[in-house]
């Protein structure tokens, strides 16, 4: 019996050659043949619980219309053993669910979910050609007006600028090794004669990128990356990538060869590169900064991280003695503290205690350690270490000067607090010797949490994972120097940290 034709089947049910194309789907169950070509699939995760929420789909017609499927997780098993980029398939039976309004990869209303009497078969026999995908490339202007609206997820096509900092004329190297740990590649793109963007490919995105070029014999020059969300970063337009991103190179689809034949005309537009865009720095997570020091490119670096503190360490030193001049560790002498620093012009120096206290930090990606150094220490705790170190012992006059001075209450008062900080990480950390990070600043909180934003991101979106991004990193904090850090790197490379010792301090 044929059905009413109000979005639902226009076939009759004596009519088994007769399809619905994507033009025609509307809202509401539906009993008729859908024909179309798989373009891509993946798993739609909930970004906070770390569920399975389900199957997502981009679907291409014969008439070249693409819409999004979804399968739930109830059903994903039934149909995945048959599932295959760039097979054709028909599907008998579905549903037309309300398109998402964040984060879509489709133009069209509707969705085609699969429903409890769905059958999908697989036709080896196409009686008409099927286009093999469709992309949405858009200009920088449309990047530019929907910078941070959490709306489309368009593609972008340009020329690579730089990866992780290097110049792609001199061939970056990247380990194979480390392939399947690479959750974070750097990408500077421009598209035509636009300005230079940042693009940012995270977890499978970059493992493909770096298996991608690593395929390639001579360098590729030319990008293709769908369905990438658009965010400012520190004034600057970046691009994202998220769950349903597909990255093609130089020769792998029509609109790359194309851009190379464009290129070739256009030799004086590839060698264009924005400084500024390149020395721009960036906000991670505690699992991306981690990631990032994976990487066989990376080097000394800073970021600005959100996180809550969980703890503060005992049993390590929360201070050390540090040469007034220069914030060097200074040791004992025969008769007077010695500064540690060779370039220190003082042989003999007085000493004031420096915060390096460790503290255990959390966000919504990771669990981590932080070390707080100098003036990082007095933001959070309103107090100077030297203030606290002398309140102990005028307090404890029967402690003698090897006495270690326990954790003071205003360190243990800032758990639970949450904090941007300015962090930064060097070569110990890339050694393997530490994966604790220092801590040069701590920013006022003037964005939501990663973790406050990606449950945002997961209520409003509940068949995307959303991708966390913020502003610019801060310059670090010239009062704390390279050589607090350096202090904090002698001192915690080592599985048994030193005990500090008391020294009379200025104050």
């Amino acid at each position: 019996m044929a059905m009413k034709r109000n979005g639902k089947s226009p076939a009759s049910s004596d009519s088994e050659e007769k399809v619905m194309f994507f033009r025609d789907v509307s809202l509401g169950p539906h009993e008729t043949r859908l024909r179309f070509r798989l373009i891509h699939f993946w798993e739609a995760q909930n970004p906070v619980k770390k569920t399975l929420i389900g199957l997502e789909m981009l679907l291409i017609d014969e008439q070249g219309t693409v819409i999004q499927g979804f399968i739930p997780p109830g059903r994903i098993k039934k149909y995945l053993p048959d599932m295959k980029r760039g097979s054709v398939y028909e599907l008998m039976n579905f549903y037309g669910s309300k398109n998402k309004p964040m984060y879509r990869v489709a133009d069209h209303i509707a969705t085609v979910s699969f429903a409890w009497n769905s059958e999908l078969s697989v036709l080896h026999d196409i009686p008409i050609p099927f286009d093999e995908d469709r992309f949405r490339m858009h200009s920088y202007e449309d990047f530019e007006a929907n910078c941070d609206l959490k709306g489309d997820l368009y593609d972008v096509l340009g020329h690579m600028k730089l990866v992780d900092g290097q110049s792609l004329t001199e061939r970056p190297t990247i380990d194979e090794t480390k392939l399947a740990t690479t959750r974070h590649i750097m990408i500077h793109v421009q598209s035509h004669e636009g300005p230079v963007m940042k693009l940012y490919l995270w977890d499978q995105a970059a493992t493909d990128f770096c298996k991608k070029f690593k395929s390639y014999e001579n360098t590729p020059t030319v990008l293709l990356v769908t369905a990438v969300n658009t965010k400012r970063l520190g004034g600057t337009l970046a691009l994202s990538s998220m769950s349903p991103t597909r990255v093609f190179m130089d020769y792998d689809v029509q609109p790359t060869i194309d851009y190379i034949a464009w290129l070739s005309s256009n030799p004086e537009i590839a060698k264009q590169v924005s400084a500024e865009v390149v020395t721009k720095r960036e906000t991670m997570t505690i699992s991306d900064i981690f990631s990032y020091m994976t990487l066989e490119s990376a080097k000394n670096a800073f970021f600005e991280c959100t996180a809550t503190i969980d703890d503060v360490v005992h049993g390590s030193a929360w201070y050390y003695i540090a040469c007034t001049g220069c914030h060097s560790k200074a040791t004992k002498g025969s008769n007077s503290l010695i500064c540690t620093n060779p370039r220190c012009v003082k042989d003999t120096t007085a000493g004031v205690a420096q915060y390096r206290a460790k503290i255990s930090v959390y966000d919504s990606s990771e669990q981590g350690f932080f070390v707080l150094l100098g003036d990082a220490g007095f933001q959070l705790t309103g107090r100077h270490a030297s203030e606290l170190v002398s309140s102990y012992f005028e307090a404890n006059k029967d402690k003698g000067p090897d006495h270690e001075v326990p954790v003071p209450d205003a360190l243990i008062s800032i758990i639970g607090q949450t904090h941007k900080f300015c962090v930064k990480v060097t070569d110990h950390n890339f050694s393997g010797n530490t994966r604790a990070i220092t801590v040069t600043k701590i920013l006022p909180l003037e964005t939501p949490s990663p973790t406050e934003d990606s449950l945002g991101d997961a209520i409003a979106a509940t068949s995307m994972e959303a991708v966390q991004t913020g502003r610019d990193v801060c310059e670090p904090s010239k009062s704390c120097g390279d050589s607090a850090d350096e202090e904090s790197k002698r001192t915690f490379d080592s599985g048994e940290p030193e005990k500090v010792k008391w020294a009379r301090c200025e104050k």
